[in-house]
């Protein structure tokens, strides 16, 4: 496992180099793996397509250092932050208050981005950062001449629960004055999630939808796994992270430990934010199963979803690309709160024949049947696979951001020279 990186002032000394670009990401979430793998993916395929640029990625997870990164890739960890149930943030580790976290958060992210100066910065979802961490470091950047990007991806939420959102954060300002561009990671023909919030023609103009990013498998494996994969083909059951998984994967080994003579191996991975005790008692449950392999926590996702016959998964936007990038047949339990992102992207998925969407009736107080997942879990091989009603062209999202990428750097070094 690779140790987070530590930085400490002065930064600036610790980022020269001769590289003739750069890149910064910021990804607010500690909790949870889909903004850190998003960001991951498009710095990835910036430098891929760009063999003079680095990108640095400013994060707060606690499991940043569990993956691997392509050259001229690195991170800078800030404290962690953790969303409680009833919506609150705390500290991850750190025996401070959350207001003084957040100062020191937007302290060394704004040191951090000053010194590596870069030309382009992406922003993931949060436009204002955690809590409005980013506040006063992106028109320092911005006034140093970075371009800014905001990054969405596909779904955000019901419009009017984004809509209170940014007024309540007060978003407006920064969208019209200090971004550049927006890029949605998704095609406008699946899902607008800025329709209907009265966006001013400026900001609506900065949009872009880019396509949904591909995933590819890893060129080498990583060290042996301590689980080894079966032999025979298996349904993957994924959570994500796990924080919020429980109840998809006690339904899944319900399912099993019920009808399991009728199923497919199946392989569950829990997720590395799941409750310890969880994870044991699910992990006891898989063992006693014959036809169950599970395992907490995979730094390679993209490797065990290409080799499954289907998958099962709560819809999360990282599994949805997956999905559709290893064109595996899939069904969806997505959940409702606290957000209706899952649930949103679910069902308008299923409409275009892209997956099957389970709901879950434990979202709305019902009791959740090992019948009912069985027979989705039986029924899962002989769906469709997304190919057969998906366009192709809605998956080039990575092209689009390295090939923007390449103009606005290509831009900015003619104006150098201009100048």
């Amino acid at each position: 496992m690779r140790e987070p990186s530590t930085r400490s002032a002065p930064f600036a000394r610790i980022f020269m180099t001769n590289v003739t670009s750069r890149v910064l990401i910021y990804s607010h979430d500690s909790f949870g793996l889909g903004h850190l793998r998003r960001c991951r993916a498009l710095a990835g395929a910036l430098t891929r397509a760009h063999p003079h640029l680095s990108v640095l990625i400013l994060s707060g997870s606690p499991i940043i250092g569990s993956f691997s990164f392509p050259p001229r890739v690195d991170f800078v960890r800030v404290p962690g932050v953790i969303k409680l149930q009833d919506g609150a943030y705390v500290p991850l580790s750190l025996e401070m208050g959350i207001e003084e976290t957040i100062r020191l958060r937007a302290r060394l992210i704004e040191e951090a981005a000053l010194a590596f100066h870069p030309d382009i910065v992406i922003v993931d979802k949060e436009p204002l950062g955690l809590r409005g961490e980013l506040a006063h470091a992106l028109p320092r950047l911005k006034e140093r001449g970075a371009h800014l990007v905001l990054g969405l991806r596909d779904v955000l939420d019901d419009i009017e629960a984004l809509d209170a959102e940014w007024r309540r954060k007060r978003v407006g300002p920064a969208l019209e004055n200090l971004y550049d561009d927006i890029w949605i990671y998704g095609a406008r023909g699946v899902f607008d999630p800025l329709d209907g919030l009265g966006l001013s023609q400026s900001v609506l103009s900065k949009v872009r939808f880019t396509g949904y990013l591909r995933r590819e498998v890893p060129a080498h494996d990583l060290l042996p796994r301590a689980v080894p994969l079966p032999d025979q083909p298996y349904l993957l059951i994924t959570t994500g992270g796990g924080g919020d998984g429980d109840g998809l994967i006690d339904w899944v080994l319900s399912a099993y430990e019920q009808h399991g003579h009728d199923l497919m191996h199946g392989v569950v991975v829990l997720g590395p934010f799941m409750e310890a005790a969880r994870q044991a008692q699910f992990l006891a449950r898989a063992q006693a199963h014959a036809k169950l392999t599970a395992l907490v926590f995979d730094a390679e996702m993209e490797r065990l979803i290409s080799r499954a016959a289907g998958v099962v998964a709560m819809g999360g936007y990282n599994t949805f690309c997956e999905i559709l990038s290893f064109d595996r047949k899939a069904v969806i339990v997505p959940r409702e709160r606290p957000r209706r992102e899952q649930w949103l992207r679910a069902s308008r998925a299923q409409e275009l024949k892209l997956v099957r969407m389970l709901e879950d009736p434990a979202e709305r107080g019902g009791a959740r049947h090992p019948d009912a997942m069985a027979a989705a879990l039986i029924a899962l091989p002989q769906q469709d696979t997304p190919s057969r009603h998906l366009d192709p062209a809605l998956m080039g999202g990575l092209d689009y951001v390295a090939d923007a990428a390449g103009a606005l750097i290509a831009a900015r070094a003619e104006r150098r020279r201009a100048g």
